[in-house]
């Protein structure tokens, strides 16, 4: 199925000398683009009414179904300023994908796979101008469905908006990419067996902060999840999935199962690491092992990744009674390599063996 998207241009946009300012240092997600991409949902209609309009306030009715019940999912991908100018898409078609194994498990209707791709590349051929130029600038595209119907009552929405805004961003860190600390809570879960843990929902998000806080005030950057049942196995961050690196050149990362998100960049770089040769294990692993594993030199980095991020080094690890140090502490070799190796692949520097980048505009 798809759509045709019709342009309704923003009468207003913003003056080309505000934007460029914007965009010389644009942190990350408070830098908006002048256009966003809509289409609905109407049960017995199917998706219609497809649009590029100006980006503004969605009108919700106190009543929503979003409101109260919390039907939403929501995606993240960037668009990458190439070397000769012109702007590619990282894999839109995982993201794709990924939004309609969401949408089956919230129990809304899932957005065909076309539908998703034009209405980013639509977007992002209207906002082109916004894709910053500087180092590790890029476009980053927020897809996203939510309940629309306007009632009271515990049962899947007749209607859906499904959206996508854009936003020009610097750097995911200030100040660059380097090591980070984790504290692994044993007080919250992320995501339990038959959850909603491999569904890409604001709900999961939500409950993650608390554990996030607690991360915060033990003066750690961010928190690293155990399993819900016998709260061992790690699982991932609050928004990233983790990696583990040994002495012996092996990576390993925990297995899917329903309670970890599928990262798109996850998957690119056990790709890219099987591609040298590298053995990349699926498999489980416990916070002890962790804590034995960086005390005996067996484990030399550790690193978090995500579409926010992309590689993020891990340099500590500390909970309750115990605080270790990965390695020297700082990004690891093979952690830089496949930050660089992936990061050139995005900005058209290094080819692209998998057929990854959309070029659109």
């Amino acid at each position: 199925m798809s759509l045709t998207f019709e342009f309704q241009p923003n009468a207003a946009p913003l003056a080309t000398g505000e934007r460029d300012a914007l965009l010389a240092d644009p942190g990350f997600g408070r830098v908006f683009t002048d256009h966003m991409a809509v289409v609905r949902y109407t049960e017995g209609q199917g998706w219609h009414s497809a649009r590029i309009q100006a980006r503004e306030p969605i009108a919700t009715d106190p009543a929503s179904s979003v409101l109260h019940y919390a039907q939403e999912i929501f995606e993240g991908l960037k668009a990458y300023r190439q070397p000769d100018g012109s702007v590619a898409l990282f894999r839109p078609d995982a993201n794709a994908r990924r939004l309609r194994e969401s949408a089956k498990r919230m129990a809304m209707p899932e957005l065909p796979e076309e539908i998703f791709v034009e209405s980013v590349r639509a977007l992002v051929r209207t906002d082109k101008d916004w894709v910053p130029s500087i180092p590790d600038g890029a476009l980053y595209l927020r897809p996203f469905v939510f309940a629309s119907e306007v009632f009271l009552g515990v049962k899947p929405s007749s209607e859906y908006i499904y959206a996508v805004i854009a936003s020009a961003v610097g750097s995911y860190w200030k100040g660059g990419v380097k090591a980070i600390s984790l504290w692994a809570s044993q007080s919250y879960t992320r995501a339990a067996p038959g959850g909603t843990g491999a569904a890409k929902c604001g709900g999961n998000y939500a409950a993650s902060l608390i554990a996030l806080a607690e991360a915060n005030r033990q003066g750690c950057e961010q928190v690293v999840f155990l399993d819900a049942v016998e709260r061992r196995w790690v699982e991932e961050l609050g928004g990233m999935n983790v990696f583990f690196v040994f002495a012996d050149g092996t990576l390993r990362t925990p297995p899917l199962g329903g309670t970890i998100l599928a990262g798109i960049t996850r998957d690119s770089l056990i790709r890219l690491a099987r591609d040298q040769g590298l053995s990349v294990e699926e498999a489980p692993y416990g916070i002890d092992q962790w804590q034995q594993d960086a005390k005996s030199g067996r484990l030399v980095e550790a690193f978090a990744c995500g579409t926010a991020a992309v590689v993020t080094p891990i340099g500590r690890v500390k909970g309750d009674g115990f605080d270790v140090t990965i390695g020297s502490g700082g990004p690891g070799q093979l952690t830089e390599s496949l930050r660089r190796q992936l990061t050139d692949i995005q900005f058209g520097r290094a080819p692209d063996p998998h057929g990854w980048m959309m070029r659109v505009a």
